[in-house]
Order: structure tokens, then sequence, then C-alpha cells
């Protein structure tokens, strides 16, 4: 099984990255760019990218206390993947953003991580733009 995690430092306050990131349902603004939609459906989303992609992800948690939101893709390429992404406070104040997935098959992953890296940049644009 393949394991990827990527991460990226935001300009802004955890607390404000964890606020974005926790609201699931709003992937489309948090990734602007990245993702052009973002539908809820109870506890799933189907997640359309601007590649064309459109996947179903059922959340698994949201751990306020870990600022964590954990999710699987239950379509598409994969027959396995789980992702989860949190918010952690660097020395400076700032957050950092790290994503990791866990995937099958194996030959997913490097378009898998490609995807990833093109996602965290549209949310570090999108959350350094935001009105503080």
């Amino acid at each position: 099984m393949a394991s990827i995690r990527r991460e990226i430092e935001v300009d802004r306050e955890p607390g404000a990255v964890w606020s974005a990131l926790r609201d699931w349902s709003s992937l489309h603004e948090l990734a602007s760019g990245f993702v052009v939609g973002c539908e809820r459906q109870g506890d799933a989303r189907v997640v359309t990218f601007a590649s064309g992609a459109v996947l179903h992800e059922q959340i698994l948690g949201c751990d306020e206390q870990q600022r964590r939101l954990a999710w699987t893709i239950t379509d598409g390429p994969y027959t396995h993947h789980n992702g989860g992404a949190e918010v952690l406070p660097t020395a400076d104040g700032r957050a950092r953003f790290v994503w990791t997935t866990d995937l099958l098959p194996d030959a997913l992953a490097e378009p898998t991580a490609s995807a990833m890296e093109q996602g965290l940049a549209a949310i570090k644009r999108t959350l350094e733009r935001a009105p503080r």
C-alpha cells in the first residue's frame, strides 16, 4: 500500500486554518481552483475537481481537539483510499497543513501525490488571500 504525506506552511493562525478545513462541505472554497464543486450528502461529499474527476468521499471523523479531518474515497480508480488532513501550529504561530493518504493500487501513488501538491498550493493560496 502506498502512503503519501505532504505538508505546507500557511501564513495564518492555526485556528483560522482549522475553521476552513473542518467545514468539509465547503472544500471547493478552501481549495479554490483545484476543487470546483462540493456537494454534501449526509456524512459524505461529492467532490468535483478542476481536472473533471468526480469522487465520492465518506467522512470518517472530524476531531476538534487534534484539528484533524479523515475521509475515504468510495469510488473512482482506488481499490482502497484513506485520507486525512490536520492543522498543526508552527513555532512562530503559523499553521502547518498536513495531508496524508494511504491508497491502493500502488500505481496511483505518483499521480495522487502530484494532485495533493496541487491541492496544497491551492489551499495555501486561498487561505493567505483571505481577509484577516
